[in-house]
């Protein structure tokens, strides 16, 4: 008899080193957080940008930005194909890395943007195909330079939160795109190159968008 006590309290030592761990572990798993509700978004301006290249005589891509973007979301995580999103960029704000003297000027002038007659590009979107659980094809109506045809771009839904006490936008949602575009398609052909070559720049422009959309509009930055 003492013996089988002995047997016994051993087994249920052993039940307890294996599973205890186990069950402690689940009775302290944390609930998983709510997701970020459906609804209006504004973007993060803050916390967005749009940035181009395109092939340079084919010996590189140059690459450059627009430092002024806007728009706002339709948000549905429950129905993705619902959601939509439109977007407004000002030409005039083309970043450039250490242009030449007159070279800004230059690309908002007619060859180019032609920024003065044509004072913004924007994007509306008119279809979402979902490709994945975080994926999908956005296509929209893209219009610059005065011409408007639809663009598709590939986007990746980073994830998000409800509006908690951290964030004074509410809450929060990250997307990340991209798309190819051909400049001469929008009237922009000046300086592509000949069928064959690559002295100029290239007609294809590749498009690379990071962007967050808040709840609320987040607060204007502190004034110096």
């Amino acid at each position: 008899m003492k013996t089988f006590k002995i047997l016994a309290a051993g087994k249920a030592l052993a039940l307890v080193l294996v599973a205890g761990p186990a069950i402690a572990a689940t009775a302290a798993a944390p609930t998983a957080p709510a997701g970020p509700p459906p609804g209006a978004y504004v973007m993060d301006k803050a916390h967005t940008s749009v940035t181009f290249r395109v092939s340079h005589m084919g010996f590189s891509r140059y690459t450059a930005r627009f430092a002024s973007v806007d728009g706002r979301l339709k948000f549905d995580p429950a129905k993705p194909s619902a959601m939509a999103v439109e977007a407004t960029i000002d030409p005039q704000s083309l970043a450039l890395n250490a242009p030449p003297a007159g070279f800004h000027d230059q690309l908002m002038g007619k060859s180019f943007f032609d920024a003065g007659v044509f004072k913004t590009i924007t994007f509306k979107s008119t279809k979402v195909q979902v490709t994945g659980k975080t994926t999908a094809k956005v296509t929209g109506d893209f219009t610059l330079h005065g011409v408007t045809k639809p663009v598709t771009l590939d986007v990746t839904y980073n994830g998000g939160y409800p509006a908690n006490a951290m964030d004074p936008g509410g809450a929060r949602v990250g997307f990340s795109a991209h798309g190819v575009l051909k400049r001469s398609a929008f009237g922009m052909g000046f300086g592509v190159p000949a069928a064959g070559s690559t002295m100029g720049v290239g007609d294809d422009v590749e498009v690379m968008i990071e962007t967050e959309f808040s709840s609320k509009a987040p607060p204007p930055p502190a004034k110096k």
